[in-house]
């Protein structure tokens, strides 16, 4: 039994059952034993391996579809550059590195990470030891007086959602209690209406599942409404679809899927992003959203084969295969081609950002 799992527990026993969304939370966030605060998630020896860490191309390509949305809104003399959840800073230093000859682009460019764990802001700094970033814990503070070039590469995923099962008198949440002998366990709440998903009652048959991500609609909110009046973009690239539709609450440690109750703080927790709710929160926020994008057509656009090739003249043997390697993975539709899907947000008389329909 991990200590999450120990203080969990208690608390449970203290005031009842809790919610997927505040056990995901204290798994993922806990200030002491949260897995962001104690784990090196990413990598070949951590627990998941994300698009920039797998390629350098990746970050490339992002960092020139944003700078010509820069341009194409007539290249400001001073932006927010942001990025959601950085990691370890890879993908904003292959940003900043691919674009460095765009002119004007780095002097008009004020940095902001939207971080919350110390731990992965000094990796961030130690990434990016020339550019001197502004760390944010929430998107509510980022700048609201410059347009904002955000991007969010599995953010959205691993915000924490809540799961609702049908039921003919309404709706029961899943909750996390303990079982007879003191473990970790879903439970289901008593049934009730509930108004925010009446508008699921005529797809859902009795059993099925709906997430919601309370979280995640009020991060694009905050940020359509920065871009509808202030100009800017947002590309946010996840794995996921366009309905909630089912169960996807997973956990993941050491590159396999493990029970998510097992060892509260020592597995990363995801769900699939409602692409579609984020979409909606966009639109009501005054803001234009692209239509959803496999990731292998958007970066085909954008011309990773040809950024490929070129960088496979003079590799050979193991290299070379490495390299094939990576395109593959970051396009093919029976990898990460297919499952994971790019969304934009642009003001509503501007053009969607490169690689993205309107």
């Amino acid at each position: 039994m991990t200590e999450l799992s120990k203080i969990l527990r208690r608390q449970i026993e203290a005031t009842g059952p809790i919610t997927l969304a505040d056990y995901m939370s204290a798994c993922l966030l806990h200030p002491k034993h949260g897995y962001y605060t104690t784990q090196d998630a990413l990598g070949v020896d951590g627990d998941f391996t994300t698009a920039p860490e797998i390629s350098q191309m990746f970050g490339e390509l992002i960092g020139l579809c944003v700078a010509q949305s820069w341009m194409d809104q007539g290249a400001p003399d001073r932006f927010a550059l942001v990025e959601l959840g950085p990691g370890r800073g890879t993908l904003i230093a292959d940003i900043l590195r691919s674009t460095v000859q765009v002119t004007g682009f780095h002097a008009a460019v004020d940095l902001h990470l939207v971080e919350a764990s110390a731990r992965m802001r000094s990796l961030q700094a130690a990434a990016l030891p020339a550019y001197h970033p502004t760390w944010h814990d929430t998107v509510e503070t980022l700048p609201e007086d410059i347009p904002i070039f955000v991007m969010a590469n599995e953010f959205f995923d691993a915000l924490p959602i809540r799961q609702f099962q049908r039921d003919p008198k309404g709706w029961r949440e899943i909750m996390v209690g303990l079982s007879e002998t003191g473990v970790l366990q879903r439970g289901l709440s008593d049934a009730a209406p509930i108004e925010a998903l009446n508008s699921r009652l005529d797809d859902t048959p009795p059993g099925a599942l709906v997430e919601t991500c309370a979280h995640g609609t009020a991060v694009v909110d905050a940020l359509a409404r920065r871009i509808a009046t202030q100009g800017g973009m947002a590309l946010f690239i996840d794995y996921g679809g366009w309905h909630s539709d089912g169960d996807t609450f997973q956990a993941v440690r050491a590159h396999r899927p493990v029970d998510p109750f097992a060892e509260p703080g020592q597995a990363d927790l995801t769900a699939h992003v409602d692409f579609e709710a984020l979409a909606r929160a966009a639109l009501i926020a005054g803001c234009a959203a692209s239509q959803l994008t496999n990731q292998g057509v958007f970066l085909e656009r954008l011309g990773i084969t040809p950024r490929a090739q070129s960088l496979a003249k003079g590799l050979t043997g193991e290299p070379l295969a490495a390299h094939v390697a990576a395109h593959r993975r970051l396009t093919h539709p029976d990898e990460m081609g297919s499952l994971f899907k790019v969304l934009g947000l642009y003001p509503v008389n501007e053009s969607p950002p490169p690689g993205l329909d309107p």
